[in-house]
């Protein structure tokens, strides 16, 4: 399904226009990881347009979306619970630091190393979030703060502009590509939608909601009525069942204050944390407090990152850089805190929005963050008119389209191993939302895979010359998980005073192995044996601990490797 995505060609029309769709997703979503990190939407929208911005411009992978993402919510939301908030933005700055080191030190070729069976649990596992983050789409809060979902008309209304959106997004590039589908989907659905709370029976909208489709504006009002009736109902109030008319008068209450315009997306510019909070004091303390977060942000902003530079290559036949991408990730999160952002990295559901509305180049990060900007600035209060239903059909198609369809027909057909690591990083992926472990989660059971079959493949051919001595021809290669193989293969006590280990077809990769010789040649020196080896690289023969157990011999044909060291070009 990734070629759902090629069709498109690089221009800056489509740059521009595509930039425009993913502004107008980027909105409900930077609103909703801000309430996931316990800070207020603002902050939410002002990281989304720094870290698109400056990413855009200074990253290494023209054509993906950055911004605040809920995988680097969830991290912060400990330490602004714990802390408090001034904490927040030099922890921020602190993790963009290490971003540039990272990609300073050229580590972002380790990518490389993630197997394909782990970018198709991977993309699999993404979809599967994605399509379970809409369902918090059709709940509400009512005026008394309870969380529930839709239901009757104002359901089955959604469901049918959904449906809508989808069908104009899979169905206009069949007559014109000379705009985005996307955005042609938003602007119909958002018409239809506003006709629709003009002249539908407000009776049948949702309790304590004007509108019967919910709009951008109506999902602001009702994550700020939960939040407030969280608060209240939360023990640090004292309430409890034994009295609920006075915790229900609390909640009213409450909801009541709140403020309409402290719930909207207008916005003046952005200032430096330092003019709107308090500063942390600048101590070795409170570089102990906001070290433990800054890496994990870095790891987690990195991971995601990278992977999704991985997607989007895929998809556009391109090759981003990597390296670039970590300094570019880690120069737009340090901008980010210095002007009080939550943080954030690369977007995999914007960014493949973006690539399937024909963004291929810098121009459509950069107009997606500057009309972002614009829309809290200016147009506020049409960007609350947006539905919902509009933004969910867009991102079913974005489901339709990320998930590898063709991973189902390779069961039974590729090995168990692959299948299994592939169901158990999509697994944990759907499960956990944390894309980042679930990466490196895959990176290990690949490795352990590798590791066990090959330690299968260490093998031996066994021989006697005409002096008597017996030679043992090894196969395959020694590392830490054939070395006790290896050790098995051998029988000092009946062998005879003088044995020759021949290395010309195994390679020995790790000190375990060569741990394994020496551990050997000490067996063969107690029972007075001679151990003769041929065809060892010089580096080995001088790492062995003690040469004096062994008669090394030194021909003119051994290898030319080394052990445990980085030949990666």
């Amino acid at each position: 399904m990734l070629n759902f995505f090629r069709a498109q060609q690089r221009n800056l029309r489509n740059d521009v226009l595509s930039g425009l769709t993913v502004a107008l997703a980027l909105v409900p979503e930077a609103v909703a990881f801000a309430f996931v990190a316990g800070v207020s939407p603002i902050i939410g929208l002002y990281s989304a347009f720094f870290i698109g911005l400056v990413a855009s411009i200074v990253g290494g992978r023209p054509g993906m979306i950055s911004g605040a993402t809920g995988a680097m919510a969830v991290v912060v939301v400990s330490l602004v619970a714990i802390h408090g908030i001034e904490y927040l933005f030099p922890a921020v700055m602190l993790c963009g630091i290490i971003q540039v080191l990272v990609g300073t030190a050229r580590l972002g070729k380790l990518i490389r190393m993630v197997p394909h069976p782990v970018m198709l649990g991977f993309v699999n596992g993404l979809a599967i979030v994605i399509g379970m983050a809409q369902i918090g789409s059709f709940k509400f809060a009512d005026s008394t703060g309870t969380v529930a979902f839709l239901n009757g008309p104002a359901l089955w209304i959604m469901l049918a502009l959904v449906a809508l959106t989808m069908a104009i997004i899979w169905m206009l590039p069949k007559f014109t590509r000379a705009v985005p589908a996307s955005l042609v989907a938003i602007l119909v659905v958002s018409g239809i939608a506003a006709a629709g709370n003009a002249w539908l029976d407000p009776n049948i909208a949702p309790d304590g909601n004007p509108n019967v489709v919910l709009t951008v504006g109506d999902m602001l009002m009702n994550n700020a009525r939960a939040e407030a009736a969280s608060e209240v109902v939360g023990p640090a109030e004292g309430f409890d069942d034994a009295n609920p008319e006075a915790q229900a008068e609390a909640v009213t209450a409450a909801i009541a204050a709140i403020a309409e315009d402290t719930v909207g997306l207008k916005a003046g510019l952005p200032k430096p944390f330092f003019l709107e909070y308090a500063l942390p004091p600048l101590t070795w303390e409170t570089l102990r407090i906001i070290a433990p977060f800054a890496f994990i942000l870095a790891a987690v902003g990195l991971i995601e990152s990278l992977m999704t530079m991985t997607l989007i290559d895929e998809i556009t036949d391109t090759r981003g850089r990597g390296n670039r991408e970590c300094i570019g990730q880690g120069t737009a999160n340090i901008t980010c805190g210095l002007f009080g952002g939550m943080g954030g990295c690369a977007m995999i559901g914007q960014s493949l929005i973006n690539v399937n509305s024909g963004g291929r180049g810098r121009l459509s990060g950069v107009t997606a963050a500057v009309c972002l900007l614009a829309f809290m600035l200016f147009l506020s209060q049409w960007i609350e008119m947006i539905p919902i239903a509009a933004l969910v059909g867009v991102m079913f198609m974005v489901v339709i389209g990320t998930f590898e369809w063709a991973s189902l027909r390779m069961f039974g057909k590729m090995p168990a191993r692959d299948m299994l690591i592939m169901v158990v990083v999509a697994g944990y992926t759907a499960i956990m939302h944390d894309l980042a472990t679930a990466v490196i989660i895959g990176v290990i059971l690949s490795a352990l895979a590798f590791a066990w079959q090959h330690a299968k493949h260490i093998g031996v051919d066994v021989k006697f010359d005409e002096h008597g001595a017996k030679h043992y021809q090894l196969h395959g290669p020694l590392f830490f998980a054939s070395a006790q193989t290896f050790k098995q293969l051998f029988d000092p006590k009946n062998d005879p005073d003088d044995v020759v280990i021949d290395f010309y077809y195994t390679r020995v990769y790790d000190q375990s192995g060569l741990e394994a010789i020496n551990a050997l040649g000490e067996k063969y020196a107690a029972l007075g044996k001679r151990l003769h080896l041929t065809h060892l690289s010089p580096e080995c023969r001088t790492l062995l601990r003690n040469a004096e157990n062994f008669v090394l011999t030194n021909l003119s044909d051994d290898p030319q490797y080394h052990v445990a060291t980085d030949r990666l070009a």
